[in-house]
């Protein structure tokens, strides 16, 4: 019986995750769908009707002109009366039809629907390849009038994403190594001060030195260069990647460490030759953090790069697609779904020492 419990309630955690998952999927399954859609479909329909659904499908169109109806009055239409304000609405027949009034009272039409199966699966490549070609788009209206759009050259966001995303976390991470080893391993007069002020770091808001290192970069001429960013985002950095750090190399066998004093080994190379190669899920922990955060950055990289509109990343032109085309959701889903690919990679490639980088240090003795 206990057996029976116990499987019956692993089968339930398994159905409570998968149920989870599912949901948590559902906005980026929207977004990928959404990406492969061109921008009519996207105005008229939502992202779940490329699956089987029953939609109302014109079967007769309807003259009310050379029916000799009034649209100023009660209108009796394939065996439905009602007036030009229920028309407009709708009227469903008994037999599950839809008669429905289609534009103005002067020049409008009837439509006679009924419902019928139907998928929408008109997918199109030419939202990537606007966004990623950064041509010019030509967008045919229903009126017959053709406007042009300009493309968006995603791939010099991409490539300025990747300048500020790689230093902005190898930097802190050969920082941070270097201070959890020192904290860990090496005595010296108020390292637990000093250590307690690093994890007081942590509760700094971003925000509030935001202000302060804008007008000191100014001084240094440094505002709109990568440099500024880098050091911005390091700073921000350092506090976690040291308490990570920390709790992971401080639970290193003691043992190995003596043995590479006792033969004579410096505390440089006990760190590169022993420290590093050990520390690899914590350092890929938070190289996935780090990562993660400043390619989604916004704040920080419209502060510091914002003026310059040569190192324009990725969110920065995101907005831009917002801001200039806020109707061409077509285009923002493209744009959205590019801008994750590379983030999914970093962490599906790092991702079997994500976990134990986490729990690094958490169990002791």
């Amino acid at each position: 019986m206990r057996g029976l419990r116990k499987h019956r309630g692993a089968i339930l955690v398994n159905l409570a995750l998968a149920v989870l998952v599912l949901i948590w999927l559902i906005p980026s399954v929207g977004l990928l769908v959404s990406s492969f859609r061109d921008r009519f479909s996207i105005q008229t329909s939502g992202w779940w009707s490329i699956f089987p659904h029953r939609e109302w499908a014109v079967v007769t169109v309807i003259d009310p002109r050379e029916q000799g109806l009034d649209a100023n009055a009660p209108m009796d239409v394939e065996g439905v009366t009602g007036t030009f304000e229920q028309l407009r609405e709708g009227v469903e027949a008994p037999d599950g039809k839809r008669i429905k009034w289609i534009g103005n009272r002067r020049i409008g039409r009837i439509e006679v629907q009924e419902k019928q199966w139907a998928v929408n699966w008109g997918f199109t490549l030419e939202n990537y390849r606007q966004v990623l070609m950064g041509k010019d788009f030509e967008y045919a209206h229903a009126d017959g009038t053709v406007e042009i759009i300009p493309g968006d050259d995603f791939w010099g966001a991409i490539f300025n994403s990747l300048a500020v995303a790689i230093p902005s976390t190898v930097i802190p991470i050969l920082i941070a190594a270097f201070a959890a080893y020192g904290f860990a391993w090496m005595n010296f007069p108020g390292r637990r001060l000093l250590f307690i002020l690093v994890v007081a770091l942590l509760v700094v808001p971003l925000q509030v030195a935001l202000v302060p290192l804008l007008s000191f970069y100014k001084s240094l001429e440094l505002n709109g260069t990568y440099l500024a960013i880098w050091l911005a985002h390091t700073g921000f950095g350092l506090a976690l990647a040291t308490y990570l750090l920390f709790n992971y190399i401080s639970t290193l066998p003691r043992e190995t460490l003596e043995s590479a004093f006792i033969d004579g080994a410096s505390h440089f190379t006990i760190f590169l030759r022993l420290i590093l190669p050990l520390s690899v899920p914590a350092l890929a922990s938070f190289a996935i953090f780090q990562f993660l955060w400043v390619w989604n950055d916004y704040l920080v990289a419209l502060i510091f790069l914002g003026g310059n509109p040569n190192f324009e990343v990725v969110t920065m032109r995101l907005a831009g697609i917002v801001g200039d085309r806020g109707q061409d959701w077509h285009l923002l889903t493209a744009g959205a779904f590019v801008s994750m690919i590379l983030p999914l990679a970093v962490f599906f490639s790092l991702q079997r020492y994500f976990v134990r980088g986490l729990l690094a240090g958490s169990v002791k003795g």
